[in-house]
């Protein structure tokens, strides 16, 4: 696990509990499944860059 992967997915998770979200809510609303948006904030599995800005406007976690 890369420290710079760890780092952004404490920062959405961080984010995500703010806005009172569940992984649930945030997959839906990112178009991705919730065991993959779990991986993605335990620093475990890498989101290809090409589709941060799609998820992003999809997601409310900004």
């Amino acid at each position: 696990m890369s420290l710079l992967r760890s780092a952004i997915g404490t920062v959405l998770r961080r984010l995500r509990h703010q806005q009172g979200r569940t992984l649930q809510d945030v997959a839906d609303a990112a178009g991705v499944s919730l065991p993959y948006l779990s991986e993605i904030e335990r620093g475990a599995r890498r989101r290809p860059p090409r589709s941060w800005p799609a998820s992003a406007g999809r997601s409310a976690c900004r």
